[in-house]
């Protein structure tokens, strides 16, 4: 995915066709009018932790920084509202949209299965106790199920046919799959487990690893041992890491595939962990080579939720822990040598599990949610959820202080009636939301990781369909004669061959939502990015088409680019041979709002060719003289 980071851009002066060299297209059109209110979805239940009802706007007071806030929207949601199915509008042969079919009331569930971040021992209880869930989910619950691998994909859209979702559960995409960054994938680490990295008793040990076999050597023993500890600390402090990012990428990508359905999302999520911080382990001889910090990616990720209104429940998957020390399966031998790293162990078990509580309850707390952990009964933990999730009310607000510096602000509701209990986000992060973003090129940070890069996730093959930037696709297939070469433009891997079939790709794009702001001479400028990706069907990246376009609008055009839609094209190469995947993107470089669709190439490849060949006119046969029979 290293093609992400080059972006190129070239400027178009107004009336230029928006379109790759050589392609025509219609003119720019775009405004987008962000909004500055902040929206709050308020769960009340009370002793009995039963939903309350029927509670006005004047019994509630809202609050940020101990300033209260008028409130100018206030809704009740039930989960015994009926919620109307939109009309269907069907699309014509060879045209896409990343729109989405969602009901436009009620509450949706998502069901996220997360294999990256649970031991394999775990996963087969999760899915066991969800089966049991969609015995009793009340009928015309609308439920969405992904997966968490070492990318986010999705199992099944919303849908309220239980049958369907029993079939996802139970299919191939739903199966238990081991972690590959856990050294024990069936377990998933837990302090305590069996290490002969650990052991005094050094003999034997794989140390071939260019990092520890240089500085084993003239070491004794113990000095050994420490070396060894410190490797395989270094390795777990990588793995975790790679764990987190991508984690909080599949959590920006969620956002941004839910953000333009209306309404509040329950995002119910099974993990066994979620760290943020890698704090300094005392024990190590350099206690600071394991720290990495993602502060700033989960303050980010928590804001996307907000504004997308998703609340997030965490379920820890693992059900009630205990001690692993204490498992009849663990042989102890790593405390042979050691009479207190028995205690130690117990210490920094007893920490992590509260570490990574504390952070389900940080998630949950930031989105309105709720965390469950320390329960083996994970069924009526999901029932809890989407009851809590589908009876809310809904409060909006334009802050009274209009000064966006990026502060924490801190939101509070009360309530007049006293006895109930409140659940809603506790506050955000008070970022401009009409400034525009700048993004270049990526840079690596200290800690060596890559930024996170909204279209780089977008773009992913299997994934979900971004919806924050709205498009239709028109594709055609060009001609019906094979091409030895890639269309202009055009990248590759260098691993792939010819012939290729090109197709004809029309990005129509929703104006609204698109963000050009003004400049001080008057004119809207815009920034936008369209890309076009083809995969193989082992998931595999092969050819990629990326155009980056800037434009700059008078007010006297404005009102006809806001009248007429977004058109650009491009011409995408295809091989013939094998099974391929379109994957459509776009991107509003100001905004950073993406857009995504994907389709399999043979859904296009019949269509009726833009240039079919001319055919070749065929002689006409003179017809015959007729002659006059001959008289004997």
């Amino acid at each position: 995915m290293t093609r992400f980071l080059k972006r190129r851009f070239f400027a178009l002066a107004l009336g230029l066709p928006l379109a790759a060299a050589g392609q025509s297209s219609e003119p720019i059109t775009t405004l987008h009018a962000n909004s500055n209110l902040v929206v709050v979805d308020v769960v009340v239940t009370d002793a009995h932790q039963s939903p309350v009802h029927q509670l006005t706007a004047a019994d509630f007071s809202l609050f940020e920084n101990n300033r209260e806030q008028q409130v100018k929207i206030f809704e009740e949601h039930s989960a015994n509202q009926n919620a109307p199915q939109p009309a269907a509008h069907p699309l014509d042969p060879g045209t896409f949209t990343n729109s989405s079919s969602a009901p436009v009331n009620g509450a949706l569930n998502i069901l996220l299965l997360d294999t990256l971040n649970t031991p394999l021992q775990d996963q087969p209880y999760v899915r066991a106790q969800l089966l049991k869930y969609l015995n009793e989910v009340p009928a015309g619950e609308r439920i969405a199920i992904f997966g968490l691998g070492q990318q986010l994909h999705l199992i099944l859209g919303f849908s309220s046919d239980i049958t369907a979702l029993r079939a996802a559960l139970n299919g191939k995409k739903a199966n238990p799959k081991a972690s590959p960054l856990f050294d024990n994938p069936m377990t998933g680490d837990a302090v305590g487990d069996d290490n002969t990295m650990l052991d005094l008793n050094t003999e034997g040990i794989d140390n071939s690893h260019p990092s520890v076999s240089n500085q084993l050597r003239g070491t004794g023993p113990i000095d050994q041992l420490a070396i060894l500890q410190q490797f395989l600390a270094e390795q777990q402090s990588f793995q975790i890491q790679l764990r987190l990012r991508y984690t909080l990428d599949a959590f920006n990508l969620l956002g941004r595939y839910l953000s333009n359905l209306p309404g509040r999302k329950n995002l119910i999520w099974f993990s066994g962990s979620f760290p943020i911080n890698i704090l300094p382990d005392g024990d190590l001889a350099d206690p600071f080579a394991v720290v990495a910090s993602y502060e700033d990616e989960f303050r980010k990720t928590v804001n996307l939720m907000a504004r997308s209104q998703v609340a997030v429940y965490p379920i820890d998957a693992r059900g009630l822990m205990a001690s692993p020390m204490w498992n009849a399966a663990n042989t102890g031998r790593s405390y042979a040598g050691s009479p207190t790293a028995f205690g130690k162990d117990q210490a920094k078990f007893s920490q992590n599990m509260d570490a990574e509580h504390d952070t389900m309850k940080e998630m949950a707390e930031a989105t309105g949610g709720e965390a469950f952990y320390d329960t083996n009964d994970l069924k009526l933990a999901v029932q809890k959820a989407v009851e809590d999730g589908s009876n809310y009310y809904t409060l909006a607000y334009s802050p009274s202080n209009t000064n966006w510096k990026g502060d924490y602000r801190k939101i509070r509701v009360a309530l007049a009636r006293k006895g109930l209990n409140l659940s809603y986000r506790r506050g955000y992060y008070a970022d401009d939301p009409n400034a525009p973003l700048h993004h270049g090129e990526p840079k690596i940070t200290a800690s060596d990781h890559v930024p996170y890069d909204a279209m780089r996730v977008a773009m992913l093959r299997g994934g979900p369909e971004p919806a924050e930037v709205i498009f239709q696709s028109k594709i055609r297939p060009v001609s019906t004669t094979p091409d030895a070469e890639l269309a202009p433009g055009n990248e590759d891997n260098g691993k792939v061959k010819g012939p290729y079939r090109r197709y004809n790709i029309q990005f129509s794009v929703r104006p609204s939502d698109i963000s050009c702001p003004e400049s001080t001479e008057g004119a809207h400028h815009c920034e936008l990015e369209f890309l076009t990706f083809v995969y193989d069907e082992d998931g595999s990246l092969l050819i990629s088409q990326i155009n980056g376009i800037k434009a700059d609008i008078p007010p006297s055009r404005l009102a006809a680019v806001q009248a007429n839609g977004l058109l650009y094209r491009q011409q995408i190469a295809v091989p013939v041979k094998g099974q391929h995947f379109l994957r459509l993107g776009v991107h509003d470089m100001v905004s950073d709002r993406v857009g995504a669709l994907e389709l399999p190439v043979f859904q296009v490849s019949r269509l009726p060719a833009l240039n079919p060949p001319t055919p070749v006119p065929v002689a006409a046969t003179p017809p015959a003289t007729p002659t006059t029979p001959k008289n004997d």
